[in-house]
């Protein structure tokens, strides 16, 4: 056998020879770094192979010719056919069988396998090389006749649904008129000759499907299975899978043909999957389920109930010695939790598969604790192996996954919007924020639902569950309030349509209707709704210790600090909890919203005089200066006291946001005209509507607001800082060390930083006089303009700090509102659009910029901005305040440009001080090479 084999292995080589290329790697020829071109399951069953276990003999064919199919019209390679039938004439001499031979036939199973796991995406097809010859063979092997045409029916339909394109359902429904003829319970209860009756009704529903007869020749069905293969990379699931995951669409995947082991040959017989690790909670224990006569798609489709692993320990005691020996061996070889699959036939166990094991949050980070302390993995590799969107979920109430499959089971998903603030909410829809204050303090859960929140909404938004809005982005109100506020949030969910009147939406299509009062569930995580409830599972930051201990060792390796956002105290104090050593962004203007303190705003802001202003000012200083005395307090380092820096920018918006909208008014107006009643009431309405008429803008993002405001109205800036360093003295009375920094908004030109500035450091030195120096206040601004960035080395002259505000700042360099930009096209940039003539949706962007920092435009700016603020300015201090600050991939950019910390929301602290670990050991890994290769030259 040796000696034959090592013939084929050069007939093989000769193979090679004659084609420009190596296609083909026999099992024994991989290894497991070659993912990149055998993929993860040809990689995982070599590297097994050459371990020697038992693993069935086959071949791979590399995720290189996958993509040179595409490249030749979905052509094989030249050669590539050659190479794979000389790997099946030595499969065929390893196992002592041959492909098509009607006396004792291989059978083959033909899987994809791509560089990263794409579980259920991609095709398979198994008992390939059955035919009504062949299938004699296999009954004079087995001497079962039942097993036989089972395996062949099976078949039959698995190549008729992937290869020829026939309808699931049809061989369904075929199956139940059986089980219904022959009084059979289950699939494996159908006796012989009803199974042989069967594979001829599946082969005419192949031929109705196709136009064609069914292939007989097993060469033909090998062919055809793997262009299937092929095919399934880019079919819409995989696609929609990769856009999800951020896999990139050009590495291919790899077709794995393996020789066939039968689970269905007997109760001695037996096919499952299981885990070295639980992976739903991380458990060192074998995990997992098998089922005894049966294989893999048996397990997979639940059509019977599986039996835990630990029960084989009951029913085939050596077998699972056997497998509990090698489940050990793979993870402590790998360093990590294993997914396997396994097939048992006639008493021997097989290894179909290794992989490393997708897992829940909460499994990610007990695992990576767990090896790391038992020494299998360095501390430096479990802060690797978590992924910060995974430390995010743990934190947040999410919904249990079993409901949600029921919710889409029950068509009770409705719609998708943009996944603005993460997070699982459930509660009665209410369209008014007066109703939803009213509900909430009554104890119900609500969802607010609005086409779009304004600072008129922000009491309800404090007591509800969740926000749902129809417009909207990333960056709108609703957007940014809830995140501070640790709502889960679904913004822009255009396929709805919100009517206040009726207190009802409707989906765009007429179907659904949603009233007042009816129960729906929001997941801000990925931006579905649901109608009625789906169960959540609560998250309890004190109490996940695993956790804790990653993040500790995370916060010893960054270099980058993380701050958060956050806007009242209850924040701050989240914020400290989570572990943020600072603010980055406090808005003034959020406190101007609530209830009681809205109409001193208005009158502010509709004063005649300045006078008048100015005592409208003296009554909002004390609200303000006690919100400032709560963050102050927050913001303690829990170890020694000593208060965190807190960022606090003065006001920003345009002043006509915090009045009535102006078309509400003008409808007040017109039915107080036409009615005729209360002329009083229509008097003082048309007055307040010529007033907020006359602050309109045409662009207000572009207009009067931030520094410009500051310098036409200077006596608001001076009330904020009074307010931010009055409640600073008073802390630092109690004897806090404080570090506030007062930050001006919307800053293009360095004059404007330096007048307000100027304006500023009279009551600022006054007050800090008076502290006796104990505030350590600083100035600084925020880079959100492009001017601003540009001229970043003019502006550090005068400034203690930069904050980048990217959120701004990209809507400013790409030209776009992020609310319009997010609801109407962006998300087409990102996922594609459906071009006439186009096969493959054409992708403008690759992210959603407003999420992930655009690197090569606004990264730009921001790194111009750096390397001119700190020629300039070399103490000045920078840091980032948008909500990129919580983003992976844009923590990694900040940390490479040397920003001195991050800031986002509360919520997503925790994140972020792993994600800036995870930048620091990526860059010192990346140094590492780049140093081995000069080395080296």
């Amino acid at each position: 056998m040796a000696q034959t084999t090592e013939v084929s292995r050069a007939s093989l080589d000769e193979a090679v020879k004659k084609s420009p290329h190596k296609w083909v790697y026999l099992f024994a020829e991989g290894n497991a770094n070659m993912r990149d071109l055998l993929g993860g399951k040809g990689a995982g069953v070599a590297e097994m192979t050459n371990a020697g276990l038992p693993v069935p003999p086959g071949f791979t064919i590399t995720t290189e010719a996958c993509n040179a199919y595409y490249d030749h019209d979905k052509q094989f390679p030249k050669g590539m056919w050659d190479q794979a039938l000389a790997a099946l004439h030595i499969v065929e001499e390893q196992t002592g069988k041959t492909f098509g031979d009607a006396k004792n036939p291989l059978l083959v199973s033909v899987r994809s396998g791509a560089k990263f796991s794409m579980p259920g995406m991609m095709d398979t097809v198994l008992n390939l090389g059955l035919n009504d010859e062949t299938v004699k063979g296999v009954i004079a092997g087995s001497g079962d006749e039942r097993f036989a045409y089972d395996a062949y029916r099976r078949f039959v339909q698995m190549f008729s649904k992937i290869v020829l394109d026939a309808k699931a359902d049809a061989f369904e429904k075929v199956i139940e008129e059986y089980k219904q003829k022959t009084g059979a319970a289950t699939d494996a209860d159908i006796p012989a000759d009803a199974l042989k009756q069967m594979v001829e009704d599946f082969k005419q529903i192949a031929r109705d499907a196709s136009g064609k007869p069914f292939p007989e020749d097993p060469y033909d069905q090998l062919r055809l299975a793997i262009e299937a293969v092929f095919a399934s990379w880019n079919n819409k699931r995989a696609i929609d899978y990769r856009n999800f995951n951020k896999i990139p669409h050009d590495l291919g995947t790899a077709v794995n043909v393996q020789t066939m082991v039968f689970g269905n040959m007997g109760n001695d017989s037996a096919t499952g999957v299981a885990f070295t690790r639980n992976p739903s909670t991380g458990e060192k224990k074998l995990y997992g389920d098998y089922l005894v006569n049966a294989q893999g798609e048996d397990v997979v489709a639940g059509i019977r109930n599986t039996s835990p692993i630990a029960h084989l320990e009951i029913e085939m005691p050596d077998v699972y010695k056997q497998f509990q020996e090698i489940a050990q061996r793979l993870e402590e070889h790998y360093r990590d939790v294993q997914d396997l699959e396994f097939t048992i036939e006639k008493g021997r166990l097989y290894m179909l598969q290794t992989r490393s094991a997708k897992r829940t949050a909460a499994a990610a980070v007990k695992t990576a604790v767990d090896m790391a302390n038992e020494g299998l993995i360095t501390r430096q590799e479990a802060i690797m192996r978590v992924e910060q969107p995974q430390v995010d979920q743990l934190l947040l109430p999410r919904f249990d996954a079993e409901d949600i499959k029921r919710a889409r089971d029950e068509k009770r998903e409705l719609a998708k919007g943009v996944n603005a603030s993460p997070g699982a909410a459930v509660g009665k829809a209410i369209f008014d924020a007066d109703r939803a204050e009213a509900a909430g303090k009554a104890g119900e859960k609500i969802i607010l639902v609005r086409q779009e929140t304004s600072p008129d909404d922000v009491h309800g938004m404090l007591v509800a569950k969740g926000v749902l809005t129809s417009r909207g982005g990333t960056g709108s109100h609703a957007a940014v309030v809830a995140r501070g506020l640790g709502l889960p949030a679904v913004v822009g969910c255009e396929a709805i349509r919100v009517d206040y009147e009726k207190k009802q939406f409707t989906l765009r299509d007429g179907d659904v209707t949603v009233k007042e009062g009816d129960t729906i569930s929001i997941d801000g995580t990925t931006g579905q709704v649901y109608k009625g409830e789906i169960k959540t599972v609560d998250a309890d930051y004190a109490n996940e210790h695993d956790l804790h201990t990653l993040l500790d060792w995370a916060d010893a390796e960054r270099r980058l600090g993380v701050w958060a956002n956050a806007d009242y105290p209850r924040d701050a104090e989240r914020a400290v909890q989570f572990g943020a050593e600072g603010i980055g962004l406090c808005r003034t203007e959020h406190m101007f919203m609530e209830q009681e303190r809205l109409p001193i705003v208005q009158e502010m802001i509709l004063a005649p005089t300045t006078e008048q202003r100015q005592a409208a000012l003296d009554r909002l200083l004390p609200f303000q200066r006690s919100d400032f005395e709560g963050i102050f307090r927050a913001m303690r380092n829990p170890k020694t006291g000593e208060g965190y820096p807190v960022v606090i920018r003065l006001i920003d918006p345009p002043l006509h946001e915090f009045l009535p909208s102006y078309e509400e008014l003008l409808v007040e107006v017109t039915k107080l005209e036409t009615t005729g009643e209360n002329p009083d009431e229509l008097a003082k309405k048309r007055k307040l509507l010529k007033e907020v008429g006359g602050m309109r803008e045409m662009n207000p993002m572009l207009g009067l607001r931030g520094c410009r405001l500051g310098l036409i109205f200077p006596e608001i800036n001076v009330m904020q800082t009074r307010a931010i360093l009055e409640a600073a003295r008073t802390v630092a009375s109690e004897g806090i060390q404080l570090h506030p920094k007062i930050m001006i908004p919307l800053v293009g030109h360095v004059n404007e930083l330096r007048e307000v500035r100027r304006q500023l450091e009279a009551v600022a030195k006054e007050i800090a006089s008076e502290s006796g120096g104990q505030i350590d206040y600083k100035f600084g601004t925020m880079i959100e303009l492009p001017r601003a960035a540009l001229t970043a080395g003019q502006i550090a002259t005068v400034a203690d700090f930069f904050s980048f505000g990217t959120n701004d700042l990209t809507q400013t360099t790409f030209g776009m509102s992020r609310d319009d930009a997010e609801g109407k096209f962006l998300m087409q940039y990102v996922e594609g659009l459906h071009e006439p003539g186009q096969s493959e949706p054409v992708k403008i962007l690759k992210t959603n910029p407003f999420q992930t920092i655009d690197v090569e435009g606004v990264g730009a700016l921001v790194r111009i901005a750096v390397e001119q603020g700190r020629k300039a300015n070399p103490d000045i201090e920078l840091g980032i305040c948008g909500e990129h600050g919580g983003d992976h991939d844009s923590i990694a950019f900040f940390n490479e440009v040397g920003l001195d910390y991050v800031s986002c929301s509360p919520f997503r602290v925790p994140g972020a001080r792993l994600g800036a670990a995870q930048a620091t050991l990526e860059a010192k890994a990346k140094s590492g090479k780049e140093a081995k290769r000069e080395r080296d030259k």
